[in-house]
């Protein structure tokens, strides 16, 4: 939403008082620093007043369920490879510690969402270790999601939404960020160094198709899977340096991007990179119209049938909790109600 957008902007993405519930949660269950282990995450829930239930038959269309009358958290006893098996308790009971409610607009429930992975990854990644990384890593001059990502042991999604949450605030870097679909849809961004989105008439920029030249792009045609691709790219609002990841979800593949202004390469591992690339967009002839020769051979001659990713499909503002089967849910938690 183009608001909560403007918001995160304007305070860098920073939020202090997320910052300190998280570390006032580390501190009350005895984490000293490093890595967070799964132990100490059940700790937390214990200590909020949740037990920790793992069940075959959680509804399809959800993480986990949190049943807040009996203070339980249910979670699948299948866990995903490609997911952090902490990530799901912890958002569960940040809502809890956010102190939210059912969301009564769809802007609501995007700004009880973003409030809930922030409060996540500052447990994960706790500000004064990372900001001590970090800025070890920018004196060195050696900047990288790859080892900040080990540093935590966490996703490299998570590391790098995390890097946006520090990058101004406490290292004085602008940054954007970019969560894009095998297909070209951006599924999230962020940015407050003045690189400029593709949006929709009302400003929105999830949905939208992003430039075939930028790195969220050109990542997908890397045979080396293994190492980070690193590339500059020149746009109408400037030149930009990124470095980018693939990884697997049930929606098939996507990329993860952060980048800086050219001038802020310097604190960065993969400033040396010679891959370049130049993008035009939002001009039309840059990449979203076909090449002369071949649209005048097919013009008139094709009927593709869209199909939109169902990561996007289950954004869509229906019901109080988008995305989620509420009959079912009431459903789940009937059946295993310790009440009932």
């Amino acid at each position: 939403m183009p608001s909560l957008r403007g918001i995160m902007r304007a305070r860098d993405n920073y939020f202090p008082e997320l910052e300190a519930q998280a570390l006032g949660l580390l501190r009350a269950v005895g984490h000293t620093g490093g890595p967070v282990p799964q132990r100490v995450v059940a700790d937390m829930a214990a200590h909020l007043g949740y037990s920790l239930h793992y069940v075959a038959d959680l509804p399809h269309s959800t993480r986990s369920v949190t049943d807040k009358r009996n203070g339980r958290i249910y979670l699948p006893i299948e866990q995903t490879a490609s997911r952090d098996t902490r990530s799901p308790i912890l958002q569960a009971f940040a809502s809890a510690l956010c102190g939210h409610e059912e969301p009564t607009s769809y802007a609501e429930f995007l700004r009880q969402r973003v409030e809930t992975n922030y409060l996540t990854a500052a447990i994960l990644l706790p500000e004064d270790d990372a900001v001590k990384l970090l800025a070890e890593a920018k004196a060195q001059r050696s900047i990288s999601m790859e080892d900040l990502r080990d540093a935590f042991a966490v996703s490299y999604e998570t590391a790098a939404h995390r890097f946006t949450n520090l990058a101004t605030a406490r290292l004085g870097i602008p940054v954007h960020f970019m969560k894009v679909h095998e297909s070209g849809t951006i599924i999230k961004a962020y940015e407050n160094d003045s690189v400029r989105f593709p949006s929709d008439a009302l400003g929105a920029v999830e949905g939208t198709t992003v430039c075939r030249s930028w790195t969220a792009r050109t990542v997908f045609d890397v045979a080396d899977r293994f190492s980070p691709w690193y590339q500059y790219t020149d746009t109408p609002s400037g030149t930009f340096w990124c470095t980018s990841r693939i990884a697997k979800a049930k929606e098939g593949e996507y990329s993860v991007s952060v980048g800086v202004p050219f001038s802020e390469t310097k604190w960065f591992l993969g400033r040396e990179t010679n891959n370049r690339a130049v993008s035009r967009c939002p001009d039309e002839s840059c990449c979203r119209s076909a090449p002369g020769e071949l649209a005048e051979r097919w013009a008139g001659q094709a009927w593709p049938a869209a199909r939109t990713p169902t990561s996007l499909l289950a954004a869509l503002p229906t019901g109080t909790f988008p995305g989620v089967d509420q009959t079912e849910v009431y459903q789940f938690l009937e059946s295993h109600s310790p009440t009932a």
